[in-house]
């Protein structure tokens, strides 16, 4: 043989070969392969999980944010509707005081004429009175010429004493 080649020996080689490789493949490369598999089932079923839990918080985040705007407007309404109250309650008060105003006004004006009256009558009674008074003085007294003569005569004699 030249280069003292052992075809014997190169075929059981090949044969060790194959028998390692096919061994090797069935212990380690298809365990490492299936390992590798779940794994990356279980990588696939975590970013499917987190996709759907993102996709959850989304909706929900988007019914918060709907929800969120609905209280929004519900306080805008609530404002709206307390300060029409209050505007309406304050008008009610105010209406109330300018009806007692009017009502005050109304009183204090009858009073007024009714003491006006009162005064008026007070007065003719006192001019009534007064005019008797006077009347009857005027009466019982001499007439004020005779009064005048009386008095001119008596002004003589007291200047000639």
């Amino acid at each position: 043989m030249p280069l003292n080649i052992d075809w014997q020996q190169i075929l059981l080689h090949w044969m060790n070969l194959a028998i390692l490789t096919g061994g090797l493949y069935f212990l380690l490369y298809k365990p490492v392969k299936q390992f590798m598999a779940k794994r990356e089932e279980y990588y696939r079923d975590l970013d499917r999980q987190a996709q759907d839990k993102l996709a959850e918080a989304e909706q929900v985040q988007a019914s918060y944010l709907n929800k969120l705007a609905g209280a929004d407007q519900e306080i805008r309404q609530s404002r709206a509707r307390a300060q029409q109250a209050v505007q309406q309650s304050a008008q009610e008060q105010l209406d109330q005081a300018e009806a007692q105003a009017r009502q005050i006004v109304a009183h204090a004006r009858a009073e007024a004429d009714r003491v006006k009256e009162q005064a008026l009558r007070d007065s003719q009674m006192e001019i009534r009175k007064l005019a008797e008074t006077a009347a009857k003085q005027l009466a019982l007294r001499k007439d004020p010429f005779d009064q005048f003569l009386d008095l001119a005569e008596g002004g003589g004699q007291h200047e000639g004493e």
